[in-house]
């Protein structure tokens, strides 16, 4: 039997497992097929492809920055240079702020977290139970693991459904909004566009990313992210599936008409719903841990929309457990 189950192989989840490993037996369950969770990165061909959710990292803490400095050093993440272009006159543009991304994708860190973990990926978690000592973990796709400790880094809407009536104090009584977006990946003729993001001004088409600009790879076509609003999504992405052809053109029409980036030729278009992307109003813990049980909970939406908001919830939890 494990000591320690984590679901979600996102930032918080590698981090907390990353930790743990290193004093007890830790396994990871994923979903997907891949780790990374919301930066996870969608590839086309060989090092060729997208970051199909978080597009770049942006440190604020002193605690983060001495992080992603030690992953600078050790080349998993590097600055993401070039031209970055505000088309909304409204936000003030910080100097300052700078891009960091994975040298071969935004799931670099996941991956460097998780190296020599045990990971089991498309197996999405549909129940848990408590038995004296321990968890009995269900999947969906009828397999059962049993665990001491069980750690859960899903979307806050999932981890109530899972762990409500396991938790006793008023966690799940906040009124957590987790915010949605739709996300299109778009492969076009090369165009000479010599801008690496595009942060608009737009209701519905929010931002947009030249993957060539990050400079992973060398190609004789243009790879783009374009990724709606908040207020777009959240309108949206529940009936996105069903008019995947119309979702994808709104964007790439937006795309074109923000930008004036001439398109002569569209190659591939892939569209997807980030349903619970993020939580901008930030509770007032870090994270949930009952020694009693063995249960964890922590995620980004414990403190707010950013990746790093992950990241230092899993160290909270970890001080916690520790």
């Amino acid at each position: 039997m494990i000591d320690f189950a984590v679901i979600g192989s996102g930032i918080s989840g590698a981090t907390i497992s990353n930790k743990l490993n290193k004093k007890y037996s830790v396994k990871v369950f994923e979903k997907a097929k891949g780790v990374g969770g919301r930066s996870s990165f969608k590839r086309f061909k060989d090092n060729i492809g997208f970051d199909h959710g978080l597009q770049y990292l942006s440190p604020r803490s002193r605690e983060f920055k001495s992080f992603t400095n030690k992953l600078i050093r050790k080349r998993v993440i590097k600055h993401w240079k070039g031209n970055h272009e505000f088309l909304n006159e409204r936000v003030k543009r910080d100097k300052k702020h700078i891009k960091l991304i994975g040298v071969r994708g935004n799931n670099d860190i996941s991956k460097h977290l998780l190296k020599g973990i045990n990971c089991k990926y498309q197996s999405e978690l549909s129940e848990i139970q408590r038995k004296k000592d321990y968890w009995i973990l269900s999947f969906k796709d009828n397999t059962y693991t049993y665990a001491k400790n069980l750690i859960i880094t899903a979307p806050f809407p999932q981890v109530k459904k899972l762990a409500s009536r396991f938790v006793k104090t008023k966690l799940f009584r906040n009124k957590v909004k987790m915010n949605s977006s739709l996300t299109v990946l778009l492969m076009t003729n090369k165009t000479g566009s010599n801008v690496s993001s595009f942060f608009t001004n737009d209701n519905i088409l929010g931002w947009i990313s030249n993957e060539n600009s990050k400079k992973r790879f060398k190609y004789n076509k243009d790879l783009w992210v374009l990724q709606s609003t908040y207020e777009y999504g959240k309108k949206h992405t529940d009936n996105y599936r069903n008019k995947k052809k119309f979702y994808t053109n709104v964007l790439i029409s937006k795309f074109k008409n923000l930008t004036k980036i001439k398109i002569k030729k569209i190659y591939f278009t892939h569209i997807h719903g980030w349903k619970y992307s993020s939580n901008s109003i930030p509770l007032k813990t870090l994270s949930y841990w009952d020694k009693k049980i063995g249960l964890g909970i922590c995620a980004d939406w414990f403190g707010g929309p950013r990746l790093e908001n992950g990241w230092l919830s899993a160290n909270d939890l970890y001080n916690k457990i520790k």
